[in-house]
């Protein structure tokens, strides 16, 4: 009887540890987020050494792009200062700001014009100076051919815009722009580049960051043949700034995927979307890609917008918004974690973790969290 009794309750203990294993294991408690009030609408996040930098959008102001840098309990307005003879500077609405620390490179866009296609500035400066705009001629970023603009980026070797330009034998070809002198921008050919359209493959980039000396260029690549049409996504790499491009479809794609973003430090993660599902990619030092398993089913499609990944550690975390709700992704050690959110809302526009903290633009505001 006693062998009986103390076998029983070793069952029952084994139950109740089991039981609150699953519990524990099965509804991991929602991530709390904090609003940040940064006086006006925010619209793109950028972090260097510690400092978050707030590209701001005020829409009652005399120019409506702003910029504030939180620097711990710190907070400074940056004076943003558009050219007079320039006057889609005063509209413009942020689309992508670059800071290594010391030099600042932002591209600003506002609809004008009959068709109310996209009016580029270009603005350079630093936190202490300020950002100025450079008026560039209509046909530096504009014109029959022109395409669309989406990134800038600071390379040890230099500053870039990147964005899309009418091909030299088809479709677009991925563009670099990169300065000449203190105030001019100057397109560079991409012809018998990696970066070039062919009647076989076109060219699509849609974010890009630096990596070590060059850029990473995310998108997707189209291949052209009799009876087949291919969309796949894929990254181009520059070994030095706009020298050296290589191009590689990402694996696993599947019918139909697209590269959205990226964070990159020595290596990569990648985030996009395979057959309207999200889908997310390691590029490793030596150049060698591969696909994360197990992936939780998030509808992610053409139109949706992704904040680039964060990288703690050995964790990746990738925020979605699905139905407005906020989702927290973690991997780690081969597995997914899911949580839901409490706080923040709305679609989600973008992130950065800096000092431990993760910032996130969602519904038109800034959240901040600290992550379990």
């Amino acid at each position: 009887m006693r062998r009986l009794a103390a076998a029983a309750a070793l069952t029952a203990a084994a139950l109740i540890l089991t039981a609150c294993n699953d519990s524990k294991g099965s509804t991991p408690s929602p991530v709390a987020w904090t609003k940040v009030d940064v006086g006006a609408e925010p619209v793109v996040l950028t972090e260097h050494g510690g400092q978050l930098l707030v590209g701001l959008r005020d829409r009652g102001a005399k120019v409506v792009p702003q910029l504030v840098v939180l620097d711990g309990d710190q907070r400074k307005k940056v004076t943003v200062t558009p050219s007079p003879q320039s006057p889609y500077a005063f509209e413009a609405i942020w689309y992508s700001i670059a800071y290594d620390g010391k030099r600042l490179l932002a591209l600003g866009g506002a609809a004008g014009g009959a068709h109310s296609n996209t009016r580029w500035t270009v603005w350079t400066g630093t936190l202490d100076k300020g950002l100025v705009e450079h008026p560039q001629t209509f046909e530096t970023f504009g014109g029959q051919t022109a395409g669309q603009l989406f990134s800038a980026v600071i390379t040890p070797s230099g500053g870039a815009l990147l964005g899309s330009w009418g091909g030299v034998e088809t479709g677009n070809d991925a563009s670099v722009w990169l300065p000449q002198g203190e105030t001019k921008w100057v397109r560079q050919n991409p012809a018998k580049t990696a970066l070039q359209s062919t009647p076989s493959l076109l060219v699509g980039g849609s974010y890009g960051t630096t990596l070590g000396e060059g850029i990473l260029l995310v998108g997707s690549q189209v291949r052209l043949a009799p009876n087949v049409v291919a969309q796949e996504a894929a990254i181009w790499r520059s070994t030095k700034l706009n020298q050296g491009w290589s191009r590689m479809a990402l694996p696993e794609p599947g019918d139909r995927s697209q590269a959205l973003t990226a964070t990159c430090t020595t290596s990569c993660v990648i985030s996009g979307y395979v057959d309207g599902q999200l889908a997310l990619w390691q590029l490793d030092e030596k150049g060698s890609a591969k696909r994360l398993t197990s992936v939780p089913s998030i509808p992610v499609g053409d139109k949706d917008k992704l904040p680039p990944p964060i990288v703690d550690g050995d964790r990746i975390v990738q925020i979605v918004a699905q139905d407005n709700k906020v989702k927290v992704l973690t991997y780690r050690d081969g597995g997914w974690t899911v949580q839901e959110s409490t706080g923040a809302e709305g679609a989600v526009a973008d992130a950065v973790l800096t000092e431990g903290k993760v910032y996130l633009i969602a519904g038109n505001a800034l959240w901040t969290t600290t992550l379990s």
